[in-house]
């Protein structure tokens, strides 16, 4: 099974969040044997898309020679995307989102409707993979903070996608704090073990998953200093 792991975090390893995919490719490699690419989206030269829409009209080919080239095949060759990524102004950072800007050549300028929506014909075959999103947010709960996030990734992904999204992620860089995030990182793997063998997660293990691990004023009276 091959999984193309984007790192959205400018932390690369050190991100909260990547805690929390390891864990679950680690879940998920105890019942599938994984064949993990990891991009650090920071270090790649991604330039920006600016519209052009050649790449639309003329087979996929974009008018920028940059590192987009080879992450667009390592994407068609997957079967898993899995992105990783800190929420930002309640969405992707910046270097994911840029990322995301220049899948065009992907898809051609012809458009066809699905369900109640129109999309663009794609000019590659992509039905294969698997979609996956881990997002982590500093705030206490997931009230109005994660929605526009999962918003944008159910519309760019309308099959196969499965989200999680967990709050108060910094505590898994906290050694401090490892008696309430181990715990919380073994139903994560068990959630990435769940995957592998069915593509889903069990709905009651996915909402504790995501549940803040302490109290929310206990979690906020300790960031903001104890104050």
């Amino acid at each position: 099974m091959k999984i193309l792991l984007l790192n959205g975090s400018p932390k690369r390893d050190k991100s909260d969040v990547m805690h929390l995919t390891r864990a679950f490719l680690e879940g998920m490699n105890e019942a599938a044997p994984l064949e993990v690419e990891t991009v650090h989206v920071i270090d790649k030269h991604i330039e920006y898309c600016t519209g052009c829409f050649a790449c639309m009209h003329n087979g996929g080919e974009c008018v920028f020679d940059d590192d987009m080239r080879g992450i667009l095949e390592s994407i068609l060759a997957c079967d898993i995307l899995l992105l990783s990524f800190p929420l930002y102004s309640y969405g992707m950072p910046a270097p994911l989102k840029a990322l995301f800007d220049r899948v065009l050549p992907l898809s051609s300028m012809a458009m066809t409707k699905v369900g109640d929506r129109y999309a663009h014909v794609g000019q590659a075959d992509y039905s294969h993979i698997s979609y996956m999103m881990i997002c982590g947010c500093g705030f206490p709960n997931s009230k109005h903070n994660f929605e526009p996030a999962v918003e944008q990734f159910k519309l760019m992904f309308p099959a196969n996608r499965t989200y999680i999204t967990v709050p108060e992620s910094p505590m898994f860089s906290a050694p401090e704090a490892a008696s309430v995030t181990a715990p919380r990182l073994g139903l994560v793997k068990e959630a990435g073990r769940q995957y592998a063998l069915t593509g889903e997660i069990d709905e009651a293990l996915l909402k504790e998953i995501c549940s803040p691990m302490i109290l929310e004023d206990v979690y906020a009276n300790i960031v903001n200093g104890g104050v």
